[in-house]
């Protein structure tokens, strides 16, 4: 399956989510938004430092919401590199797995 089809996919699956428990997505959406529009780092710092904890959790779906955040918050693959370098660093052999997977994201939605 595609990246794409993937990131459309869990798109679906949060839609229900969200009819199903509102106050509460709601509220996450709430703090995603205050997070992302407070503080002295940039939008795409901030998409870094998620990517980089998506990639140790083990989220693929945080990963590639992330990776294609950064796409348009203006990133690019030479410094995706380096963070999934940082990622791999911290979270060992599983990181290395899960970077192959951010990375043939980035490929596939830059295609």
């Amino acid at each position: 399956m595609s990246y794409k089809k993937k990131i459309d996919e869990m798109r679906g699956e949060l839609r229900v989510l969200n009819k199903t428990v509102p106050a509460a997505m709601g509220g996450f959406a709430t703090l995603s938004k205050a997070v992302k529009d407070n503080g002295p780092l940039s939008v795409k710092e901030k998409e870094y430092v998620a990517l980089g904890m998506a990639l140790v959790m083990r989220c693929e779906p945080c990963i590639n919401f992330h990776v294609e955040a950064l796409m348009k918050a203006g990133a690019t693959r030479e410094e995706l590199g380096d963070v999934l370098a940082m990622g791999i660093q911290m979270g060992g052999g599983p990181a290395v797995m899960y970077a192959g997977h951010a990375l043939a994201c980035w490929d596939e939605l830059a295609g």
